[in-house]
């Protein structure tokens, strides 16, 4: 993939990332070079670098979410991101039914003591 097709990818994918943002009115993304999301101090979903979607959920959904869609653990600048999963790009093209994922992450983050 060159450089070019690379920016593409990353650009679609970002846009597909406010989509999902968009369908919760209380978030609002945050971040110029690495788009986020966060509540009450606490950050829930991030676009990496390289244009994948990773979410933060519970240990339970996150342990339903890897038997589903058999991801791998997200590794940002080396280390593990223990409580986030990535987003396969399939479930990223299909808002509806990332939407629900979006949802649980953002209803776990209410549980967090506020920073």
């Amino acid at each position: 993939m060159d450089v070019t097709e690379s920016q593409d990818e990353y650009a679609a994918n970002l846009e597909l990332y406010e989509k999902v943002v968009a369908t919760n009115p209380e978030v609002k993304r945050k971040g110029k070079t690495m788009p986020y999301t966060s509540h009450n101090g606490h950050m829930f979903s991030f676009l990496t670098k390289d244009g994948k979607l990773a979410l933060r959920l519970t240990d339970e959904d996150r342990e339903a979410f890897v038997k589903k869609y058999g991801t791998e653990p997200v590794v940002s600048y080396g280390a593990v991101m223990k409580e986030y999963v990535e987003i396969p790009q399939e479930l990223l093209q299909d808002t509806d039914e990332l939407k629900q994922y979006f949802a649980l992450s953002y209803q776990y983050i209410g549980t967090l003591k506020p920073k």
